[in-house]
């Protein structure tokens, strides 16, 4: 499974921009990958969830590496 790093950067060379790290959790939890929970974690709502126009970039990668 590809790491956040490798996904950033699969996104950086194809669309121009870095995606938040926060933003590939909330994209994996929306598809069912699977997804830690950080120990600092305060609760389950999201601060920054992903926008919907940066969503199927993430896709996207996640079909890429192999992950969809």
């Amino acid at each position: 499974m590809a790491t956040y790093k490798d996904i950033q950067k699969y996104i950086k060379s194809q669309y121009g921009y870095v995606v938040k790290t926060c933003w590939i959790a909330h994209a994996k939890e929306i598809y069912g990958l699977p997804v830690k929970n950080s120990p600092n974690r305060i609760s389950n709502l999201r601060k920054y969830p992903c926008p919907s126009d940066k969503i199927n970039s993430i896709k996207e990668a996640f079909i890429y590496f192999k992950m969809l």
